[in-house]
C-alpha cells in the first residue's frame, strides 16, 4: 500500500490579475463563500484600473485576502511563479489556480479540493464527460478541443484538458517537478506543468467543470501566447518522440535460439 498522502488543511487560492477591477471583488466573495477556509491570494500586475488598490481594500478588512503587488505586466506564467513561491514559502499545502473573470467557478473548488486528496495535480477540465463551456463561438471550441487532441497526441500525455487554467497543485508536486527553468507563458504554462507532473510520474486527476466565458472585461488571450504555445508545444513533442525513439534503439535485440 502506498503511503496516505498530507492533509490539504492550507489552500491557497491563486487570482492574476491585470485589469479586472469589475470582477475581484465578486470573485473574491465567491471564492471565501465556497471555501471559507482558504486563503485568497490576488496577484496584480500594477494593473492601470486600479484593480490592486481595491484588492488592498479587500484584504484590508478580511485576513484571509492577500495581495502581491507585481511591478509590471509580466505574463500569466510570470504571475503565477511569483504566487508558487509565495505561497511555498508561506507553508501552504495547496495551491490553486483560478481565473479572475468567473469563468471558473469557485462553486467548483470544492470537487476539485476533494479530488486532491488522492491526487498531486488536479484539473478543472472542460473536455471529459460532464464538462462544458457556455458562452463560446463554435470555432473556439474546436480551437480548443484540437489545440487539447494535438497536443495529447504530441506528447503522449492522458490529459484531455492540459490548456486548462483551473487547477490544484500540491505543494509537494511544486517542489518535485521543478519551477526554476520554467519560462512558458498563458495556455504554455499550464502544458508545460502538466507535462512536468506526467513525466514525474504523479497523479493527474480531471474533474469535469462548466467553463463560463467572462461577462464583464476583455479577455487577455492573444495572437501571440496562442503563437507561443503552438511553437514549443511541437517542440517539446519532437523532444519528445525522439527520446522515445533512442529508448528503442538502444535496447538490446532479443535473439531466439533455435
Amino acid at each position: 500500500m502506498s503511503a496516505p498522502r498530507a492533509r490539504l488543511d492550507r489552500v491557497a487560492v491563486l487570482i492574476p490579475t491585470y485589469d479586472e477591477r469589475d470582477n475581484i471583488g465578486p470573485i473574491v466573495a465567491r471564492v471565501r463563500a465556497a471555501v471559507p477556509s482558504a486563503d485568497v491570494v490576488v496577484l496584480d500586475d500594477n494593473s492601470p484600473d486600479g484593480t490592486g488598490a481595491l484588492a488592498d481594500e479587500l484584504a484590508a478588512v478580511d485576513p484571509q485576502v492577500h495581495v502581491i503587488h507585481r511591478a509590471r505586466k509580466a505574463g500569466l506564467g510570470a504571475a503565477y511563479l511569483h504566487g508558487f513561491r509565495w505561497a511555498l514559502d508561506h507553508g501552504y499545502d495547496a495551491v490553486v489556480e483560478m481565473d479572475a473573470d468567473g469563468s471558473h467557478q469557485p462553486e467548483h473548488l470544492v470537487d476539485l479540493l476533494t479530488a486532491a486528496e488522492d491526487a498531486d495535480l488536479v484539473i478543472g477540465s472542460r473536455w471529459v464527460p460532464g464538462g462544458a463551456v457556455v458562452n463560446w463561438p463554435v470555432h473556439r471550441k474546436a480551437l480548443s478541443v484540437g489545440a487539447n487532441v494535438y497536443t495529447r497526441v504530441l506528447l503522449g500525455m492522458p490529459v484531455h484538458d492540459a490548456t486548462a487554467g483551473y487547477r490544484v497543485y500540491r505543494a509537494s508536486t511544486l517542489e518535485a517537478i521543478g519551477l526554476g527553468d520554467v519560462a512558458s507563458q498563458g495556455y504554455c504554462f499550464q502544458v508545460d506543468l502538466t507535462q512536468r507532473t506526467v513525466r514525474s510520474g504523479l497523479t493527474v486527476v480531471e474533474v469535469p467543470i462548466t467553463f463560463v466565458e467572462r461577462e464583464r472585461g476583455e479577455s487577455k488571450m492573444s495572437g501571440d501566447v496562442m503563437g507561443e504555445a503552438l511553437k514549443r508545444i511541437t517542440t517539446w513533442g519532437i523532444g519528445h518522440r525522439v527520446g522515445q525513439l533512442r529508448q528503442t534503439l538502444r535496447r538490446e535485440p532479443r535473439w531466439h535460439r533455435l
